[in-house]
């Protein structure tokens, strides 16, 4: 079973972070991150959430309670919502039009999703902030002003 701190190590060196660089983005203190790493303190649930939504993990992946960082996903977006009561039997046609609508409404719904909103937020602000983000950034900037 792979431990918190070695979850945390796995994922900041995938991203090729010094410690000290993960730290300040998350805005812990300087050494937190080595703490963590040594096992020497362990990171509150306020700071785990934190990591893991940096990492785009789950916090159960995190921990090392998961093996898969996909487990995040299920559900993980989904908003408290009242169930949509069972809908009238209709004939075929009718009801490959209402299926259809729906798809729609549970994809609109998904996006209006305050969580995924806020996800899909910080992954495009960390993408933006790598050297490629910073170069399609440039291009941008360039040919907006042709």
């Amino acid at each position: 079973m792979v431990t918190l701190a070695q979850r945390i190590e796995e994922l900041r060196t995938g991203r090729e972070l010094s410690r000290p660089a993960l730290a300040a983005a998350l805005g812990f203190p300087r050494t937190a991150i080595e703490k963590f790493e040594t096992g020497r303190q362990t990171p509150t649930q306020a700071q785990q959430e934190k990591l893991a939504a940096y990492f785009g993990v789950s916090t159960a992946y995190l921990r090392g309670e998961a093996d898969q960082m996909g487990d995040w996903m299920d559900g993980a977006f989904q908003e408290t919502a009242a169930p949509a009561p069972a809908p009238a039997p209709r004939r075929a046609a009718k009801a490959a039009v209402r299926e259809a609508a729906e798809e729609s409404s549970v994809f609109d719904a998904f996006l209006n999703s305050k969580k995924f909103q806020e996800h899909l937020r910080t992954a495009v602000l960390d993408a933006l902030r790598t050297p490629e983000g910073q170069a399609l950034l440039a291009k941008a900037i360039r040919n907006s002003g042709k």
